[in-house]
């Protein structure tokens, strides 16, 4: 598909619990097809999938649950205490998710679609296609406070899985526009509304 004729790609990040689903929402309420890597990576080691075969013969069958998925919380805990383990799943799925947003991508004719990816500065190097990126920031306190919250954690394993992630400087090195959702809902709706209209001019100027 020529560029003349696919969707302006915006490729939206942040570190986790900064609220990137709040911002994903915002912008699809305003029509915008956004097309998300949490939901490809729960996609493409769905049961019966390519994916699931390769993490079972990875890990054993083990990571599985009662109905034959993948048993994300206990994976979690796995991969979270063994950097080893964590690469290897990050091996056989990150490659899948890549081809899965990609394809989405070039295949959508709207004027701008996002593409949500929390871990776009650890694989930067696969996604040199996407036009411009967007990072969502919230101070570390506040990501902690909503991770300890949002997954019932204690705030040792909420640390170790912030530390884990790309730092707040690599993020901000990458980024083209930053919302910091620290503030109201008020506030981050004028900052959408705000990022909408440049898109929309920047795939008009195209």
């Amino acid at each position: 598909m020529s560029v003349a004729t696919r969707s302006y790609v915006v490729a939206l990040t942040g570190g986790i619990a900064t609220g990137k689903s709040a911002v994903t929402h915002r912008f699809a309420a305003l029509g915008v097809p956004v097309h998300d890597a949490d939901v490809a990576a729960r996609e493409v080691v769905a049961p019966g999938s390519e994916g699931l075969a390769a993490v079972v013969a990875a890990f054993g069958n083990e990571v599985l649950d009662a109905d034959g998925r993948l048993d994300r919380p206990a994976m979690r805990r796995r991969v979270f205490a063994d950097p080893a383990a964590r690469q290897m799943l990050e091996g056989i799925i990150h490659p899948r998710v890549r081809h899965w947003l990609h394809e989405r991508a070039l295949a959508d004719t709207a004027p701008y679609c996002l593409l949500a990816i929390p871990l776009l500065a650890e694989n930067i190097g696969h996604y040199r296609w996407i036009d411009r990126v967007l990072l969502v920031d919230a101070p570390v306190e506040q990501q902690l406070a909503r991770l300890i919250a949002r997954d019932a954690i204690d705030e040792a394993l909420a640390r170790r899985m912030l530390a884990q992630q790309a730092r707040r400087e690599e993020r901000l090195a990458l980024a083209h526009d930053v919302i910091d959702n620290s503030g109201d809902e008020a506030t981050l709706d004028a900052a959408v509304l705000v990022l909408h209209r440049r898109y929309l001019a920047l795939a008009a100027d195209r």
